[in-house]
């Protein structure tokens, strides 16, 4: 496939730009920073994104501010760039998107449960109203226009995890690689939400629907268990079990 990867510059971004290219993909690097062999571009100008995205089979929309920030910051990195690339793919044909949400876009659901993709909106930020948003509009480019979407709502994306509730969350770099090639390559998706972490024994987000787009996750974070319950548990880990968000479920005193 040609695949335009938006946010190549980003931990993420790098990752699935090297694993996609590796299994054989012609990738298209894009991001709004300059970086060695990505095209520097606002992805949420329509008009610059049509050259580039023109004749490309998918586009895997990883761009967006990471952190936590005012809400203008996250509706304009987060929705405006999101608008900006679907419009590009909507005026060139482009089929298929594959958009990094997050988990905090649900963050304040409790952890008592299996996570379902179905669990209403609880954003723990601004930076996760923007992700819902971004998740709706793609959700609307699917039923208005007939594209393809898959939405993840990605974990702990590290190369190892570190916090009792990582191995919970954990999102291992090559499952992050094998979840946005099965979204790429599943033949009946239409719009999807899924949930994006590795194969983790303590795990209780519901894996099915990645599964049925053909998502293997090989990774398991218990691997790691010993080092990190080498410490005591403290009060924190304690606090951050209590919500999908983790952390970021305290409060920010916003006034």
């Amino acid at each position: 496939m040609r695949v335009v990867v938006t946010g190549a510059a980003g931990n993420i971004g790098r990752t699935v730009t090297g694993g996609l290219r590796e299994r054989g993909h012609e990738v298209d690097a894009v991001d709004q920073v300059w970086a060695e062999g990505i095209e520097r571009v606002d992805v949420s100008n329509t008009l610059a994104m049509v050259p580039l995205v023109a004749g490309a089979d998918a586009v895997v929309h990883l761009a967006g501010y990471p952190d936590e920030g005012s809400l203008q910051t996250a509706l304009h990195t987060h929705v405006n760039t999101t608008h900006g690339v679907l419009e590009a793919m909507r005026r060139t044909g482009v089929p298929r998107i594959v958009f990094a949400s997050t988990a905090h876009a649900v963050g304040f659901t409790p952890s008592d449960g299996e996570l379902s993709v179905h669990a209403r909106p609880r954003p723990d930020t601004f930076y996760g109203v923007g992700k819902i948003a971004a998740e709706a509009l793609c959700s609307l480019y699917a039923d208005r226009f007939g594209f393809a979407a898959a939405c993840l709502r990605i974990g702990a994306f590290l190369d190892r995890p570190i916090t009792r509730q990582h191995l919970a969350i954990w999102l291992s770099p090559g499952d992050a690689v094998r979840l946005v090639e099965a979204c790429l390559t599943a033949p009946d998706l239409t719009y999807a939400i899924v949930h994006g972490v590795s194969a983790n024994t303590r795990g209780w987000w519901d894996l099915e629907p990645g599964r049925a787009l053909g998502y293997h996750p090989k990774d398991d974070a218990e691997a790691f268990a010993a080092d990190i319950e080498a410490e005591p548990e403290s009060e924190q880990d304690r606090f951050e079990a209590r919500y999908v968000g983790g952390p970021y479920c305290a409060p920010y005193g916003y006034s």
